[in-house]
């Protein structure tokens, strides 16, 4: 470029606005990208903050309706239930019942042959004779002693003598006797009678076996008989529910074998104690078995009707909290924000709890909450309509 042309003051005066107008453009582009990652960077850190805060799944509470069931497994017993054992030693002769055979009260189950029993009964009725005949020798002697000594005879001594020997030889006697009885009444136990009506439910003896006289130290009873007209339902009641269980309530029973159908229980009485094991009250419930349906040794599951405690609301047992502030619940105050309620449980019924002190009925309640939840962290309610829109 020549030189006259640089010197030109209007030339100078264009340069020196395009330098301009090329920094504004700079200064622009320059404030705009600033402005646009400032942007993005409050927009991912908003983003960030939204995440950060979770979103809880909300219910509320139910209000009990009024009365609830308490399902327990029980175990089925005859009404009566007699395991009988030998009371004389010998071998089995005859057996006459087996197992499901109806009985009446004093039918023969079995008889048992007793060889020395027998011996022992002879040899018992032969002192007896024995026993017998001194004493008619010592009752000639003492009445011909009691005549001489009217006559002064004999003295006195001699006398009291003979009259004592007598006495002895009568007790000889009844001793005698008393002893043939008891035999006589060991030699009736060898015929196995049924204690009373019911059914035969066990044998474990067959002819010729040998049988010892006892009781279970001895081993398998001979038979066992069971009166099932009506069935005892053992249960154990956990320590919560006993002060609700009393005589009289009702309970409905339902077996595996029988699906569909349930039957009427009738609660009769109770341990009136824990048991040490368990922790838990035996009840005894008894229910009517007219057709033999129901058989000893089945397993119910047994339903009884409970009264529900008032003033008390129902939550999920997944909305527990159990941590170094006790038992808790987080529910959701109006601002979406945490509060921790401790709460007293009335009634533990496996997935709800009773609720006795610490909520109310509109509370809105955290189901499956976090485990680091606070008071005062915000969260986002859902609700299972929510949930299921979604």
């Amino acid at each position: 470029m020549p030189t006259e042309q640089l010197s030109n003051p209007q030339l100078l005066r264009h340069l020196r606005l395009a330098g301009i107008v090329a920094v504004g453009i700079g200064l622009v582009i320059v404030v705009s990208g600033l402005a646009t990652r400032l942007y993005a960077n409050r927009s991912v850190s908003h983003w960030t903050e939204e995440q950060a805060v979770p979103t809880v799944s909300v219910t509320t509470p139910s209000v009990s309706a009024g009365s609830s069931k308490l399902v327990l497994p029980g175990k089925l017993a005859a009404f009566y239930n007699a395991q009988i054992y030998a009371r004389v030693p010998g071998y089995l002769q005859f057996w006459y019942k087996d197992i499901g055979a109806q009985v009446h009260k004093g039918d023969v189950l079995a008889i048992i042959d007793t060889p020395e029993l027998d011996q022992q009964i002879e040899q018992a009725k032969a002192d007896l004779a024995n026993a017998v005949a001194a004493q008619r020798t010592s009752q000639s002697t003492a009445q011909r002693w009691s005549g001489l000594l009217k006559l002064d005879a004999v003295s006195k001594q001699e006398t009291e003598e003979k009259t004592g020997d007598l006495a002895a030889k009568n007790a000889l006697v009844d001793a005698a006797e008393a002893n043939v009885h008891r035999l006589n009444d060991l030699k009736s136990f060898a015929r196995i009678t049924a204690p009373f009506d019911g059914t035969v439910t066990s044998r474990s003896v067959d002819i010729g076996a040998l049988i010892n006289a006892g009781s279970e130290s001895t081993g398998s009873p001979l038979f066992t008989v069971a009166d099932i007209h009506r069935v005892r339902i053992y249960v154990s009641v956990p320590q919560n529910y006993s002060a609700e269980i009393h005589p009289g309530m009702t309970a409905s029973l339902s077996l595996p074998q029988y699906p569909g159908r349930t039957f009427t229980a009738k609660l009769d009485s109770t341990a009136n104690a824990m048991n040490d094991q368990s922790d838990a009250l035996l009840v005894e419930l008894l229910a009517d078995n007219p057709d033999g349906t129901l058989k000893p040794g089945d397993y119910a599951q047994v339903t009884i009707n409970l009264s529900a405690p008032k003033n008390v609301v129902s939550v999920p047992a997944s909305a527990l909290i159990f941590d170094r502030n006790g038992l808790q619940v987080a529910t959701v105050m109006p601002n979406d924000r945490v509060a921790m309620r401790s709460i007293v449980i009335a009634r533990d019924l496996g997935t709800t709890v009773e609720i006795g002190a610490g909520l109310g009925p509109h509370d809105r309640i955290i189901d499956n909450p976090p485990d680091s939840i606070v008071t005062g962290d915000l969260v986002h309610p859902d609700t299972p309509a929510q949930a299921t829109d979604k």
